[in-house]
């Protein structure tokens, strides 16, 4: 049987990845930074230590290889120091790509994200949607998107990439939590008193696992599939979570402007703190937007459905309460 690699195990998607290809029954190899933390995988023996910038750890971890699933990045939206998350997604990539290219690796699977993906002002974006430079709105995007193109070219040079943007993925065993898992968390937290007019793509994480699954399978090299599930705005999340939890979902609307006021002060105590800020000034850039995609293409290609992001938020509510983060 053909061996595969996954990166990011011990994160969200990747985990979840890993999960589903062991219930497979497929042979699985990790790479992670700490096998400690490689937590309800059974089956999993065989685990390459190290980082994406150790090139050593790198190549180790991609022999023998057929496939390969990069789904580790660095996936916050404020960082005391940038560079690192640079070195991260994109050197990182970068090495992970010549890496597999070198062992003869028969596809690779690149995980991007949906901030890659353009927006227009009406309507719903999707993989042909132009990216307008404004939109790439801190490290996080900017250093996912310089990943993405290095996927892309190394496609361009003859190596079988495909690549899938996630939108917003929420479930069981969001450890970190994601940004989006924190809004959950928060609303959870009851320290939700207000919302602002923006809107998420939200997905149940399982039907993007299974997204890529279906990328190594059907998709084709070069090529971008958007895995998302239903467009939601803020306020539509809050009254799921509302009819989920039994907590009343904030009422006050705060206007953009005092959002991104709050944001500016929270990131600036934070660069003088060395503590991560209570609101982002990137998070509020981006819910400028409403983040509404369509998923068209990798249904069409790939076959790829989502079902209910009620069912996958209870399952994240019931999470998040049995793992003490509420």
């Amino acid at each position: 049987m053909e061996l595969r690699l996954v990166t990011g195990a011990t994160g969200f998607i990747g985990w979840h990845v890993a999960a589903q290809l062991l219930q497979r029954g497929e042979p699985v190899r990790l790479l992670v930074r700490d096998p400690a933390r490689v937590c309800e995988l059974d089956g999993v023996e065989d685990l390459v230590e190290g980082d994406l910038r150790d090139r050593s750890a790198v190549e180790r971890a991609v022999q023998g290889v057929e496939i390969v699933y990069h789904v580790a990045a660095d996936y916050r939206l404020w960082v005391p120091d940038p560079s690192e998350m640079f070195r991260t997604n994109v050197e990182g990539t970068r090495n992970l790509l010549a890496a597999a290219k070198k062992a003869g690796v028969k596809r690779f699977v690149h995980t991007s994200t949906v901030g890659c993906i353009g927006i227009p002002r009406d309507g719903l974006g999707d993989e042909n949607t132009p990216l307008h430079p404004n939109d790439l709105a801190g490290p996080y995007k900017q250093s996912k998107y310089l990943a993405e193109q290095a996927a892309l070219e190394a496609s361009r040079d003859g190596f079988p990439v495909v690549i899938v943007n996630p939108t917003a993925p929420v479930g069981d065993r969001d450890r970190k939590p994601t940004p989006t898992g924190q809004i959950i968390v928060d609303y959870l937290r009851r320290r939700m008193p207000a919302y602002i007019d923006t809107g998420l793509n939200l997905v149940d994480v399982r039907d993007v696992a299974l997204g890529h699954l279906l990328a190594a399978e059907r998709g084709r090299p070069g090529q971008r599939y958007i895995l998302g599930g239903e467009n939601l705005t803020l306020a539509e999340i809050f009254r799921l979570l509302e009819e989920l939890t039994g907590i009343p979902a904030p009422k006050v609307r705060l206007p953009y402007s005092v959002a991104y006021a709050y944001g500016w002060l929270s990131t600036g105590w934070a660069r003088l703190s060395g503590r991560e800020p209570r609101a982002p000034l990137d998070a509020v850039r981006m819910a400028r937007k409403k983040m509404f995609v369509s998923s068209t293409k990798a249904e069409r290609e790939l076959g790829y459905r989502a079902g209910p992001v009620k069912d996958a938020l209870a399952r994240a509510v019931a999470w998040f309460r049995e793992n003490g983060y509420c």
